[in-house]
């Protein structure tokens, strides 16, 4: 399935190169692609999650590693907004 998750970050740059989210999705079977406002005037982003369902990145999303690649990100997690195709 695939899945939106917009949220804010504390620095656009700093969140779309960082490799740490892939790593993440990657290790657990998923993809992720990252997307940013070209005009750089917002710190709201978004990623498409391709996942086997949503009980499967839900779970990946509650794990501490999880935590740690949003902290390392900089991700405003209060932001986190699902969009589903289903």
């Amino acid at each position: 399935m695939q899945v939106i998750a917009i949220h804010d970050v504390d620095d656009v740059k700093h969140w779309f190169n960082s490799p740490a989210r892939s790593e993440f999705f990657e290790a657990r079977g998923m993809k992720a692609t990252a997307f940013r406002d070209p005009a750089g005037n917002a710190n709201t982003v978004a990623v498409l999650i391709e996942a086997p369902d949503i009980d499967s990145l839900q779970a990946a999303l509650a794990t501490p590693e999880a935590k740690v690649t949003e902290e390392h990100d900089g991700v405003h997690v209060d932001t986190i907004k699902l969009f589903l195709d289903a």
